[in-house]
Protein backbone atom coordinates (compact mmCIF):
# COMPACT_ATOMS: atom_id res chain seq x y z
CA UNK A 1 0.00 0.00 0.00
CA UNK A 2 1.07 3.61 -0.91
CA UNK A 3 1.39 5.63 2.31
CA UNK A 4 3.34 9.03 1.36
CA UNK A 5 1.56 11.71 -0.87
CA UNK A 6 1.90 10.80 -5.26
CA UNK A 7 3.46 13.42 -6.29
CA UNK A 8 2.48 15.47 -9.08
CA UNK A 9 4.83 17.96 -11.41
CA UNK A 10 3.19 20.81 -13.02
CA UNK A 11 4.43 24.57 -14.42
CA UNK A 12 2.55 27.21 -11.75
CA UNK A 13 0.35 29.20 -13.94
CA UNK A 14 -2.87 29.23 -13.30
CA UNK A 15 -4.22 27.00 -16.61
CA UNK A 16 -1.20 24.98 -15.53
CA UNK A 17 -2.42 24.06 -11.91
CA UNK A 18 -6.41 23.93 -13.39
CA UNK A 19 -4.83 21.25 -15.58
CA UNK A 20 -2.77 19.54 -12.62
CA UNK A 21 -6.02 19.86 -10.38
CA UNK A 22 -8.01 18.14 -12.42
CA UNK A 23 -5.72 15.14 -12.75
CA UNK A 24 -5.58 14.93 -9.21
CA UNK A 25 -9.46 15.27 -8.73
CA UNK A 26 -9.98 12.40 -11.72
CA UNK A 27 -7.45 9.80 -10.04
CA UNK A 28 -9.33 10.59 -6.49
CA UNK A 29 -12.45 9.90 -8.01
CA UNK A 30 -11.27 6.75 -9.73
CA UNK A 31 -9.00 5.11 -6.63
CA UNK A 32 -11.28 6.20 -3.66
CA UNK A 33 -8.32 7.79 -2.50
CA UNK A 34 -8.41 11.55 -0.38
CA UNK A 35 -6.84 14.96 -1.29
CA UNK A 36 -4.15 14.20 1.17
CA UNK A 37 -1.88 11.09 -0.80
CA UNK A 38 -1.11 13.14 -3.53
CA UNK A 39 0.96 16.32 -3.21
CA UNK A 40 1.23 18.84 -6.44
CA UNK A 41 4.93 19.95 -6.78
CA UNK A 42 5.10 23.56 -8.74
CA UNK A 43 8.28 24.08 -10.99
CA UNK A 44 9.21 27.24 -12.84
CA UNK A 45 10.44 26.24 -16.38
CA UNK A 46 12.83 28.45 -18.94
CA UNK A 47 9.45 28.92 -20.70
CA UNK A 48 7.70 30.69 -18.24
CA UNK A 49 10.47 32.51 -17.32
CA UNK A 50 11.66 33.85 -20.41
CA UNK A 51 8.60 35.94 -22.24
CA UNK A 52 9.65 38.27 -23.88
CA UNK A 53 10.62 36.37 -27.26
CA UNK A 54 8.84 33.73 -28.93
CA UNK A 55 9.90 30.32 -28.22
CA UNK A 56 10.93 29.71 -31.77
CA UNK A 57 13.97 31.79 -30.64
CA UNK A 58 15.01 30.80 -27.32
CA UNK A 59 14.76 27.39 -28.52
CA UNK A 60 10.87 25.52 -29.00
CA UNK A 61 8.60 23.48 -26.96
CA UNK A 62 10.89 21.75 -24.40
CA UNK A 63 11.35 24.93 -22.81
CA UNK A 64 8.02 24.02 -20.64
CA UNK A 65 9.22 20.99 -19.81
CA UNK A 66 13.07 20.23 -19.03
CA UNK A 67 12.76 20.98 -15.32
CA UNK A 68 9.62 18.66 -14.70
CA UNK A 69 11.06 16.29 -17.11
CA UNK A 70 14.52 16.19 -15.23
CA UNK A 71 12.58 15.74 -11.61
CA UNK A 72 10.64 12.81 -13.13
CA UNK A 73 13.85 10.94 -14.29
CA UNK A 74 15.08 11.31 -11.28
CA UNK A 75 12.04 10.12 -9.06
CA UNK A 76 11.49 13.33 -7.27
CA UNK A 77 8.40 13.28 -9.34
CA UNK A 78 5.64 10.09 -9.57
CA UNK A 79 4.33 11.77 -12.72
CA UNK A 80 3.75 15.20 -14.28
CA UNK A 81 0.87 16.84 -16.02
CA UNK A 82 1.42 19.30 -19.51
CA UNK A 83 -0.82 20.73 -21.94
CA UNK A 84 -0.16 17.82 -25.08
CA UNK A 85 0.36 20.33 -27.76
CA UNK A 86 3.83 21.82 -25.18
CA UNK A 87 4.78 18.39 -25.90
CA UNK A 88 8.37 17.83 -27.88
CA UNK A 89 7.57 14.89 -30.21
CA UNK A 90 10.55 12.81 -28.83
CA UNK A 91 10.62 12.92 -24.75
CA UNK A 92 13.88 11.91 -22.82
CA UNK A 93 14.85 8.60 -22.36
CA UNK A 94 12.70 6.71 -20.09
CA UNK A 95 9.74 8.69 -20.58
CA UNK A 96 6.80 8.51 -21.70
CA UNK A 97 2.97 10.04 -22.34
CA UNK A 98 1.20 7.05 -20.54
CA UNK A 99 -2.22 8.81 -20.21
CA UNK A 100 -4.79 11.50 -21.84
CA UNK A 101 -7.23 13.26 -20.24
CA UNK A 102 -10.66 13.43 -21.84
CA UNK A 103 -9.81 16.31 -24.39
CA UNK A 104 -11.31 19.36 -24.43
CA UNK A 105 -12.62 21.85 -27.36
CA UNK A 106 -10.10 21.65 -30.00
CA UNK A 107 -10.72 25.30 -31.58
CA UNK A 108 -8.86 28.71 -31.65
CA UNK A 109 -10.78 31.54 -29.97
CA UNK A 110 -10.67 34.93 -30.88
CA UNK A 111 -11.01 38.05 -28.25
CA UNK A 112 -11.43 41.15 -30.64
CA UNK A 113 -11.12 44.66 -29.08
CA UNK A 114 -11.91 46.43 -32.34
CA UNK A 115 -14.06 44.07 -34.09
CA UNK A 116 -15.27 40.25 -32.63
CA UNK A 117 -14.40 38.43 -35.64
CA UNK A 118 -10.86 38.56 -37.34
CA UNK A 119 -12.39 39.43 -40.94
CA UNK A 120 -13.95 42.29 -39.58
CA UNK A 121 -10.95 43.81 -38.43
CA UNK A 122 -10.19 47.44 -39.72
CA UNK A 123 -7.64 47.67 -41.97
CA UNK A 124 -3.90 47.17 -41.08
CA UNK A 125 -5.14 46.08 -37.71
CA UNK A 126 -2.41 44.22 -35.17
CA UNK A 127 -3.06 40.52 -34.17
CA UNK A 128 -1.00 39.62 -31.18
CA UNK A 129 -0.13 35.80 -31.38
CA UNK A 130 2.96 33.78 -30.08
CA UNK A 131 2.11 31.10 -32.50
CA UNK A 132 3.73 30.53 -35.96
CA UNK A 133 0.65 28.28 -36.99
CA UNK A 134 -1.67 31.06 -35.58
CA UNK A 135 -0.04 34.04 -36.85
CA UNK A 136 0.77 32.03 -40.38
CA UNK A 137 -3.34 31.81 -40.80
CA UNK A 138 -4.01 34.93 -39.67
CA UNK A 139 -2.14 35.85 -42.65
CA UNK A 140 -3.48 33.71 -45.23
CA UNK A 141 -7.31 34.82 -44.38
CA UNK A 142 -5.71 39.33 -43.94
CA UNK A 143 -2.25 39.24 -45.51
CA UNK A 144 -3.22 43.39 -44.66
CA UNK A 145 -2.89 42.50 -40.59
CA UNK A 146 -0.12 43.33 -38.91
CA UNK A 147 0.89 40.51 -36.61
CA UNK A 148 2.81 40.82 -33.69
CA UNK A 149 4.35 38.28 -31.42
CA UNK A 150 2.32 37.86 -27.99
CA UNK A 151 3.90 36.16 -24.96
CA UNK A 152 2.79 35.26 -21.49
CA UNK A 153 -0.01 34.31 -19.41
CA UNK A 154 -3.75 34.22 -20.55
CA UNK A 155 -4.43 37.16 -18.21
CA UNK A 156 -1.19 38.85 -19.45
CA UNK A 157 -2.41 38.85 -23.09
CA UNK A 158 -5.86 39.78 -21.98
CA UNK A 159 -4.61 42.80 -20.41
CA UNK A 160 -2.12 43.58 -22.82
CA UNK A 161 -5.19 43.46 -25.35
CA UNK A 162 -7.25 45.79 -23.30
CA UNK A 163 -4.47 48.10 -22.62
CA UNK A 164 -5.31 48.86 -26.56
CA UNK A 165 -1.20 47.32 -27.50
CA UNK A 166 -3.23 44.93 -29.94
CA UNK A 167 -6.68 44.90 -31.95
CA UNK A 168 -7.28 40.89 -31.32
CA UNK A 169 -5.40 38.26 -29.83
CA UNK A 170 -6.27 34.35 -30.51
CA UNK A 171 -6.55 31.50 -27.23
CA UNK A 172 -6.98 27.99 -26.99
CA UNK A 173 -11.10 27.63 -26.14
CA UNK A 174 -9.88 24.56 -24.12
CA UNK A 175 -7.81 26.98 -21.95
CA UNK A 176 -10.42 29.39 -21.59
CA UNK A 177 -12.96 27.20 -20.82
CA UNK A 178 -10.46 25.65 -17.80
CA UNK A 179 -10.06 29.00 -16.49
CA UNK A 180 -13.21 30.24 -16.04
CA UNK A 181 -13.55 32.74 -18.96
CA UNK A 182 -14.98 32.12 -22.13
CA UNK A 183 -17.26 35.18 -21.13
CA UNK A 184 -14.25 37.00 -22.91
CA UNK A 185 -14.23 35.83 -26.13
CA UNK A 186 -15.72 37.41 -29.46
CA UNK A 187 -14.82 34.26 -32.13
CA UNK A 188 -14.57 30.75 -32.06
CA UNK A 189 -12.43 29.69 -35.23
CA UNK A 190 -14.13 26.19 -37.90
CA UNK A 191 -10.88 24.28 -37.46
CA UNK A 192 -11.66 23.19 -40.98
CA UNK A 193 -10.44 26.94 -42.42
CA UNK A 194 -8.22 27.41 -39.02
CA UNK A 195 -6.98 24.20 -37.84
CA UNK A 196 -5.65 23.64 -34.61
CA UNK A 197 -2.31 22.56 -33.38
CA UNK A 198 -2.02 18.52 -32.95
CA UNK A 199 -2.89 17.75 -29.64
CA UNK A 200 -4.67 21.21 -28.90
CA UNK A 201 -7.15 20.89 -25.86
CA UNK A 202 -5.79 17.81 -24.36
CA UNK A 203 -3.87 17.33 -21.24
CA UNK A 204 -1.44 14.36 -21.08
CA UNK A 205 0.31 13.19 -18.01
CA UNK A 206 3.93 11.79 -18.47
CA UNK A 207 5.47 9.17 -15.92
CA UNK A 208 8.65 6.78 -16.60
CA UNK A 209 8.49 3.82 -18.78
CA UNK A 210 8.57 0.57 -16.67
CA UNK A 211 6.91 2.25 -13.38
CA UNK A 212 4.35 -0.22 -13.27
CA UNK A 213 3.02 1.28 -9.84
CA UNK A 214 1.95 4.47 -11.80
CA UNK A 215 0.86 2.85 -14.83
CA UNK A 216 -1.65 1.03 -12.87
CA UNK A 217 -2.42 4.80 -11.43
CA UNK A 218 -2.74 6.33 -14.41
CA UNK A 219 -4.56 4.19 -16.64
CA UNK A 220 -8.25 4.43 -15.04
CA UNK A 221 -7.97 7.62 -16.45
CA UNK A 222 -6.96 7.60 -19.89
CA UNK A 223 -9.12 8.64 -22.40
CA UNK A 224 -8.72 6.13 -25.25
CA UNK A 225 -10.11 8.27 -28.00
CA UNK A 226 -8.05 11.43 -26.71
CA UNK A 227 -4.91 8.80 -26.53
CA UNK A 228 -5.63 7.79 -30.23
CA UNK A 229 -6.48 11.14 -31.64
CA UNK A 230 -3.48 13.05 -30.31
CA UNK A 231 -1.10 9.73 -31.18
CA UNK A 232 -2.48 10.48 -34.74
CA UNK A 233 -1.63 14.24 -34.41
CA UNK A 234 1.81 13.41 -32.84
CA UNK A 235 2.86 11.36 -35.07
CA UNK A 236 1.76 13.73 -38.23
CA UNK A 237 4.04 16.60 -36.47
CA UNK A 238 6.88 14.26 -35.64
CA UNK A 239 6.99 12.75 -39.42
CA UNK A 240 7.55 16.71 -40.26
CA UNK A 241 10.07 17.03 -37.65
CA UNK A 242 7.28 19.83 -35.69
CA UNK A 243 8.20 22.48 -33.50
CA UNK A 244 7.67 25.61 -32.16
CA UNK A 245 9.25 26.97 -35.32
CA UNK A 246 6.98 25.46 -37.89
CA UNK A 247 3.50 26.85 -38.85
CA UNK A 248 1.82 23.26 -38.76
CA UNK A 249 -2.28 22.32 -37.85
CA UNK A 250 -4.39 19.06 -37.45
CA UNK A 251 -6.72 17.29 -35.77
CA UNK A 252 -7.95 13.87 -36.01
CA UNK A 253 -11.59 12.55 -34.98
CA UNK A 254 -12.55 9.22 -33.60
CA UNK A 255 -15.96 7.64 -35.34
CA UNK A 256 -16.36 4.13 -34.03
CA UNK A 257 -13.39 2.06 -34.85
CA UNK A 258 -12.15 4.68 -37.32
CA UNK A 259 -9.84 7.80 -36.83
CA UNK A 260 -10.10 10.61 -39.32
CA UNK A 261 -7.45 13.05 -39.38
CA UNK A 262 -6.87 16.88 -41.40
CA UNK A 263 -3.71 18.44 -41.39
CA UNK A 264 -2.04 20.82 -43.10
CA UNK A 265 1.01 22.74 -42.96
CA UNK A 266 1.70 26.66 -44.31
CA UNK A 267 4.65 29.18 -44.82
CA UNK A 268 5.31 31.23 -42.37
CA UNK A 269 3.45 34.48 -44.28
CA UNK A 270 0.23 32.18 -44.98
CA UNK A 271 1.10 32.00 -49.09
CA UNK A 272 1.94 28.59 -49.95
CA UNK A 273 0.34 25.32 -48.07
CA UNK A 274 -0.10 21.60 -48.26
CA UNK A 275 -3.10 20.12 -46.85
CA UNK A 276 -3.57 16.23 -46.04
CA UNK A 277 -6.89 14.38 -45.56
CA UNK A 278 -7.04 10.50 -44.54
CA UNK A 279 -8.46 8.08 -42.34
CA UNK A 280 -8.44 4.07 -41.02
CA UNK A 281 -8.45 1.97 -37.95
CA UNK A 282 -7.74 3.82 -34.67
CA UNK A 283 -5.44 0.91 -33.78
CA UNK A 284 -3.40 2.07 -36.76
CA UNK A 285 -3.92 5.86 -35.09
CA UNK A 286 0.12 6.76 -34.53
CA UNK A 287 0.71 5.06 -38.24
CA UNK A 288 -1.92 6.52 -40.01
CA UNK A 289 -0.67 10.48 -38.88
CA UNK A 290 3.11 9.26 -39.58
CA UNK A 291 2.12 8.10 -43.64
CA UNK A 292 -0.21 12.08 -43.09
CA UNK A 293 3.78 13.74 -42.30
CA UNK A 294 5.12 12.01 -45.08
CA UNK A 295 2.57 12.66 -47.63
CA UNK A 296 3.13 16.41 -47.04
CA UNK A 297 6.61 16.69 -46.58
CA UNK A 298 6.89 14.43 -50.24
CA UNK A 299 4.49 16.86 -51.86
CA UNK A 300 6.03 19.66 -50.23
CA UNK A 301 9.51 19.10 -51.20
CA UNK A 302 12.48 19.82 -49.47
CA UNK A 303 12.20 24.47 -51.02
CA UNK A 304 8.87 24.83 -48.69
CA UNK A 305 11.40 24.02 -45.05
CA UNK A 306 14.15 26.12 -45.99
CA UNK A 307 12.71 29.35 -44.32
CA UNK A 308 11.23 27.51 -41.22
CA UNK A 309 14.27 27.56 -39.32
Amino acid sequence: MQTKPFRIGTRGSPLALAQAHEARDRLMAAHHLPEEMFEIVVLSTKGDRITDRSLAEIGGKGLFTEELEQQLTTGELDFAVHSAKDMPTKLPDGLHLSAYLPREDIRDAVIGRTAPKLIDLPHGATVGSSSLRRQALIRRMRPDINVVTFRGLVETRLRKLEEGQVDATLLALAGLKRLGKVEVLTDILDPDTFPPAPAQGAICLESRIGDTQIDDLLAPVNDAATFDTVSCERAFLAALDGSCRTPIGGYAVCEGDLIRFSGLIITPDGRSQHAVTTDGHRRDAAALGTRAGQDVRARAGSAFFDDWH
